[in-house]
């Protein structure tokens, strides 16, 4: 039988276990703990070794609830719950993406938190990570761990030119690159090709691939243009490394930075332990980390990416009551403090932001920048919007095609993907 949202809950409603992984396989029995089925997208060697042992943790603590933990590859875990909540049933709770989580929640497919024991700690959250949990009105899941993009640089080279402070807007920062390189003799700034880096140059501009309000298409705009060029001129000039078109662009990027072989970057906090293991920042008080530069607008932002924990919509009661109370721990300030000591990622919540938890630079410092982390639109397609801009980026920066002609192909595809928008 087709077990998807509506049929799990009439099953559930005939006092039936819950579908596949959340239901009926877990084991449960008449008078025995609920088995709750909790895919994690994490990392399975860095960060998913924290999250098995809170796991431990809370079935100390709950004797009549077990969690069945699943790390599923992040790359598959998308495409893996949509098949499983469309047909067979899916897991109890999810590690969604933030990018996920409205376009889950416009389906059907995950549980609305308001005003659940999941949620009652929402005032401690940061405001912008509910916003970005939020459909229609309502929200899908609790911010579990969050990050954004900020100006990381070396602050032994920067010292050596005689910079002060790390620069305000772009242009301070080709300002910065060519005097580094004069005195130092390393590159000032090495940028990145990829579109979810250069979505900064568009918050500097005040625009964004899409006006959501207006149901607009913005990626090809004036402003737009004008953020792209920014991007485009920070290739070429003296102390500006030139663009890395290559499949290993990342992996040269980060290299050279921890390496001392340019003295900054446009980073997140997801590389915080692996700037430490590189020569540059042994001492891990070298490591500066500033917000993005500023555009012409004066507007300096980054985007906001991170993992919400949402409950699916076709478990059955007594499944999702024992999903809310796991979520609520590991989302608790205990928790967030565990998970930012081991994993070194960024709470999502202030009060887990303890003194233990400030002494690593790289988180202390990734808090400043955060309230410049601009929350993603309430718009499902949202984060599919950088796969053409991917593309004619990669194209762009290489010398294959004009601005002009790729942000034209990148509104065209985008069109293909929100269709009632305009251009």
């Amino acid at each position: 039988m087709r077990r998807g949202i509506a049929a799990t809950a009439l099953v559930a409603s005939i006092a039936l276990t819950a579908t596949a992984c959340g239901g009926s396989d877990s084991g449960d029995s008449a008078d025995g703990p609920v088995t709750i089925t909790w895919w994690d997208t994490s990392n399975a060697t860095n960060e998913a070794p924290t999250y098995k042992a809170l796991v431990k943790e809370f079935e100390a603590a709950n004797k009549d609830i077990k969690v069945k933990y699943v790390n599923v590859p992040f790359d598959q875990a998308q495409n893996k719950f949509d098949t499983a909540a469309g047909a067979t049933g899916a897991p109890d709770i999810l590690r969604s993406e933030v990018g996920w989580t409205p376009a889950f929640a416009k389906k059907g497919f995950f549980l609305p938190l308001d005003g659940t024991e999941a949620l009652k700690d929402e005032d401690k959250f940061q405001p912008s990570l509910i916003k970005q949990a939020q459909y229609d009105g309502k929200t899908y899941g609790v911010p579990f761990v969050t990050d954004t993009l900020a100006l990381v640089y070396n602050k032994e080279l920067f010292e050596k030119a005689g910079i002060a402070e790390a620069p305000k807007s772009w242009d301070d920062l080709k300002k910065a690159a060519a005097t580094i390189k004069k005195k130092t003799g390393v590159d000032g700034y090495w940028g990145s090709t990829q579109a979810y880096y250069a979505q900064s140059f568009l918050y500097g501009e005040g625009t964004d691939t899409v006006d959501v309000a207006a149901k607009k298409i913005t990626v090809n705009s004036a402003e737009a243009k004008k953020a792209y060029g920014t991007w485009l001129d920070l290739f070429d000039g003296k102390g500006l490394h030139k663009a890395d078109t290559t499949a290993d662009a990342y992996a040269h990027i980060q290299d050279a930075f921890v390496n001392g072989k340019v003295a900054s970057i446009v980073q997140g906090p997801w590389e915080i332990t692996n700037f430490y293991k590189g020569t540059a920042f042994k001492d891990k008080a070298n490591l500066g980390i500033a917000t993005v530069p500023a555009g012409s607008s004066g507007k300096a932002g980054a985007p906001t990416g991170g993992h919400n924990l949402s409950v699916y919509a076709g478990s059955d009661k007594a499944h999702q009551e024992a999903s809310l109370k796991f979520i609520n721990f590991m989302t608790s300030a205990k928790s967030q403090e565990t998970i930012a000591l081991k994993n070194s990622t960024l709470p999502t919540r202030d009060d887990a932001y303890t003194a233990e938890v400030k002494a690593d630079p790289g988180i202390a410092g990734y808090q400043t920048v955060l309230a410049a982390a601009q929350p993603r639109p309430e718009l499902p397609e949202y984060s599919s919007l950088w796969g053409p801009l991917e593309t004619e980026l990669l194209a762009i920066a290489g010398g294959k095609e004009s601005l002009d002609k790729g942000l034209g192909n990148a509104e065209t595809a985008i069109a293909k993907l929100v269709p009632d928008y305009s251009k």
